[in-house]
């Protein structure tokens, strides 16, 4: 996927950078990606006003790709880009990227899949959530 800018995704957020985030160096510690990405991932996956998760089951990651680009150095915030690039049966591959100061830092594609709570064992998308997905889907980039 190439990279667009934070305007362009359909669900944006923000973390704040904080002191502790950072390594010897002096810049973000690379753990710290997964948790700026999961902050949109959340957001995107557990939005009140746009319920997407089916009863009785959970979201799981199936898969990561996390590509650093640049280091995020502190002290400021990370902007979070996050859409979709496709909707499976019960899974979605989402596209995110992380930006500091309008430039991006990391991108990632993640498989994330919905999962019944009692067995463990992939639970078809509902509906409903696939007319809410659909709109989070971003254009052809790649």
């Amino acid at each position: 996927m190439k990279i667009i800018s934070l305007s362009d995704f359909p669900v944006q957020s923000y973390d704040k950078l904080r002191f502790a985030d950072t390594d010897k160096q002096g810049h973000v510690n690379n753990a710290n990606f997964s948790t700026f990405l999961e902050t949109g991932r959340v957001e995107f996956l557990y939005n009140a006003e746009y319920p997407i998760l089916a009863e009785g089951a959970s979201f799981v990651i199936a898969a990561l790709q996390l590509n650093f680009m640049k280091e995020i150095k502190w002290p400021g915030q990370v902007d979070i880009g996050t859409g979709l690039l496709k909707i499976g049966n019960s899974s979605i591959k989402m596209y995110q990227q992380l930006f500091q100061n309008g430039e991006c830092m990391a991108n990632a594609e993640t498989v994330i899949v919905q999962v019944d709570n009692e067995n463990g064992r992939s639970k078809p998308l509902t509906e409903k959530a696939r007319q809410v997905l659909e709109q989070w889907l971003l254009g052809n980039n790649e």
